[in-house]
């Protein structure tokens, strides 16, 4: 590099003081919020230093956060390390010192009020007085602010396959980061996750682009709430493009090789419909290389997909020092100052994180290797966002009304909702709901009955009032039902549980009348070394870590009943369990109150209706086992394990049964601008009201080019008392039908197409119907070469 990092500060400060390009003569447009946006943009650029403007792209971590990595971390270690930040050579102070001369335009990881207001303070005396865009990872609420409502993590909101508790609980979360200070959720994860390996599969909405695109468009709308205008709203951003829900090994950033095709069909779609319905207005480009190419480097993703054929008109920012890894890990620049200024050209807007790229920028743009024309680009839309969020004329939050926007009545009950709605029933031996006449005596273990595992990954430690343990969830209505509680803390720690551990939880267990054994993996992020699961915590199995499948053993060899609860943030596949026990429930990481909703689950209070979002394998050795699979992927079966799913997309049990009639169609035969209503009563035959999630998927049965067996294409809850009966209608459409043909022009092709409705995507569970389209039409010619 040019320079080292005990020169950055003060190369920062003295390249600002010898720079007077400064426009001081015309009205100070930009202050006047009376004026048009674009009027204060171009004013307020207008007056801006070069240095100036690169600030505002530049992002660092908070002072408080830096103090922590000060005394935590060294050197070598902050270049492998995701999590903490510092930067050798300046200290927290000096941070303060740049912010006040307006060499900052961003930072992260400020997590209270009182910073938020200190370091708006100190943007607010520099030169131009140019407010701060504070960035956070509110990724299923603000959890990593202590006191905050935190929701079910993304793929239990997935599971509910009911995208406007995604946009409430989003519409909640960005008042809550207002309140706090911040102004952009790092949210929402619209990667499509197709293997069990990856630890953040529970940071996203699962396997199938459909529903990862409706879930993606419905947090994007309740966090931005239009043009995002006014001091109640943030900026959501769409991430991680692209590919790194199937990384070619299953860890965190490693290369992802995916045909065109597939990136055009499953990966690309959600990104799409966050442009074009929701307009978000920031995207983060992904830690791999796809295709041989670093995201962070790949002007086709940013420059002609997204802005030339999709139409985003937001910016880019960066993964956590991932331009800086052009240079380290994917040598692809020589150094670090090239790493720079190639992002930069294949359209990256922001810097995130570190003190030398402002300086290295000014070089490059003096020599001519980045044009001024892209940094004014970059940043006006960075002032953009800074005059639509209001933080011109009001950067702060009173911090004395915190109390009555964070964590309220009806944040509280949004949590619990999505809870309740998100619990997935996989086994039931008719065991459940508990017959606590029968079951005077029940026993809770487990490494995640009594601990905030269920809060999951991108949260802090709550106030232990805040948080409702599965274990906490029982005692609380064991009065209630009459029944007696027994908890046996095993370890807290899931992959530490030792076998004497183990063997006193069996001998506790033979004197109940039933055992609720809560295990699964941990994503608590203050736990670093010890997470099983979450950001950069990838395994090569997945199975149950440690000796919690011999403590499901153990417990279930005494002959007493067993209900086994999963609170993990990506699928376990553990067929011992699924043979032998009574009954299993799939939690994911339900949130605050998870362990009330589990409680009132297992006592029959709130009847279970969630659905996988994600297919769940019987081993590691599977592979991918998305339901949308090719018809040669059925071809032949491994030996001795079969080549299905231990679980399936869509499915989930109730305590009620549900009838899908046959589906009935308006028409037998249309074309491209017909559209064909389907049609299908759904009666509850059971003797306790529930909620259904009514699915429908379509095939192509003769096609130019190979389709999946099956695509989701609509769904529907449906709420039904004991014996009632409702009608269900959905609409297909040509959008519906259409696919790459082999030149990539996108087509409806003539021949006929099978509709599949029922209540999960096992052929055994849906009902057939066929159609005709008469003749093949082009949708839209592909025009483009370009391919990455």
């Amino acid at each position: 590099m040019r320079t080292n990092y005990f020169l950055l500060l003060f190369l920062q400060l003295f390249i600002f003081s010898s720079c007077t390009k400064i426009n001081t003569e015309q009205a100070e447009v930009y202050k006047d919020p009376t004026a048009s946006i674009d009027a204060r943009v171009q004013d307020l650029l207008s007056r801006m230093t070069l240095e100036e403007k690169i600030a505002q792209m530049n992002q660092l971590v908070s002072p408080s956060h830096m103090r922590i990595a000060e005394d935590e971390l060294t050197v070598e270690e902050l270049h492998s390390n995701d999590q903490l930040g510092f930067y050798p050579g300046i200290h927290s102070s000096d941070v303060l010192k740049m912010t006040e001369k307006g060499l900052i335009g961003s930072f992260l990881h400020v997590l209270t009020a009182s910073e938020a207001n200190e370091l708006q303070t100190l943007a607010k005396k520099s030169r131009l007085g140019i407010p701060l865009l504070i960035g956070i990872d509110a990724i299923h609420g603000n959890g990593l602010t202590v006191g905050a409502t935190i929701y079910p993590t993304s793929i239990s909101i997935a599971s509910t396959f009911q995208e406007s508790l995604a946009e409430k609980m989003s519409i909640e979360t960005a008042h809550e980061m207002r309140a706090t200070g911040s102004h952009w959720a790092f949210t929402p994860n619209i990667d499509v996750a197709r293997d069990a390996r990856w630890g953040r599969v529970g940071e996203t909405f699962g396997e199938d682009p459909y529903l990862v695109g409706n879930m993606g468009v419905a947090m994007i709308k309740g966090l931005q709430q239009g043009d995002f205008t006014g001091r109640d709203k943030v900026i959501a951003c769409a991430k991680h493009l692209v590919g790194g829900g199937e990384p070619i090994n299953g860890t965190n950033a490693a290369p992802t090789e995916l045909s065109y095709r597939t990136l055009k069909e499953v990966h690309f779609p959600p990104y799409e419909r966050a442009i074009k319905e929701a307009n978000v207005f920031s995207i983060m480009m992904a830690h791999n290389e796809i295709n041989g190419i670093p995201c962070h480097s790949n002007s086709f993703l940013m420059q002609d997909l997204m802005r030339e054929e999709y139409g985003f008109d937001g910016f880019y920012v960066s993964d956590w020092r991932d331009i800086e890894r052009l240079h380290s890990l994917h040598h692809v620049a020589e150094n670090e100052d090239d790493a720079f200024a190639l992002s930069i050209s294949s359209g990256m807007d922001m810097h995130m994180h570190g003190p030398a790229f402002v300086p290295s920028m000014v070089e490059s743009v003096k020599e001519g290797k980045v044009s001024e024309a892209r940094i004014n680009e970059a940043c006006a839309k960075i002032l953009e966002v800074k005059f639509r969020l209001g933080l011109f004329e009001q950067p702060f939050v009173d911090e004395s009304k915190i109390d009555e926007q964070v964590f309220t009545k009806a944040h509280q009950a949004t949590a619990l909702e999505i809870a309740r709605k998100s619990v997935i029933l996989l086994k039931n031996d008719n065991i459940l709901p508990l017959n606590t006449n029968k079951y005077k005596n029940i026993f809770i273990t487990g490494p995640n009955a009594d601990n905030q595992t269920i809060l999951g990954d991108w949260a802090s430690p709550q106030p232990e009032e805040h948080v409702v343990t599965v274990k906490q969830g029982l005692e609380k209505l064991s009065s209630k039902y009459g029944f007696n509680l027994d908890y046996f803390d095993c370890g807290q720690m899931v992959y530490k549980v030792s076998e004497s551990a183990v063997n006193k939880a069996a001998q506790r267990a033979k004197k109940a009348d039933l055992a609720v054994v809560v295990v699964g993996e941990n994503s608590m992020r203050h736990h670093w070394r010890e997470k099983t699961c979450g950001e950069n915590t990838d395994r090569a199995h997945i199975n149950l870590v440690g000796r919690q499948l011999e403590l499901v053993q153990k417990i279930q060899k005494t002959g007493t009943p067993v209900v086994v609860i999963y609170v993990n943030g990506r699928p376990i596949g553990e067929p011992w369990i699924e043979e032998n026990v009574a009954a299993t429930i799939e939690a994911w990481e339900p949130g605050s109150f998870g362990g009330q909703a589990l409680a009132e689950i297992l006592l029959g209070e709130v009847n279970p209706s969630g659905k996988l979002p994600i297919s769940i394998p019987r081993t590691v050795g599977q592979g991918k086992v998305y339901y949308s699979q090719k018809p040669s992927y059925f071809y032949q079966s491994f030996r001795f394990t079969p080549n299905t799913p231990l679980y399936a997309f869509g499915y989930g049990l109730s305590y009620t049964n549900f009838e899908i009639s046959q589906p009935k169609l308006d028409k037998e035969e249309i074309t491209a601008a017909d559209q064909l209503k389907v049609t299908v009563s759904v009666k509850n035959t059971g003797p306790v009201a529930g909620d259904e999630v009514v699915q429908l998927y379509i095939r192509d049965d003769y096609s130019s080019v190979t389709r999946p067996i099956k695509e989701l294409k609509h769904y529907q809850r449906v709420s039904l008392k004991a014996g009632e009966t409702k009608e269900v209608s959905f609409l297909i459409s040509k959008d519906d039908l259409a696919f790459y043909d082999q030149k990539m022009n996108w087509i409806v092709e003539q021949g006929t197409f099978t509709v599949m409705v029922g209540n999960s995507s096992l052929d055994k569970d849906l009902k057939t119907v066929q159609f005709n389209l008469k003749e093949t039409t082009t949708l839209n010619v592909n025009d483009s070469d370009l391919l990455i």
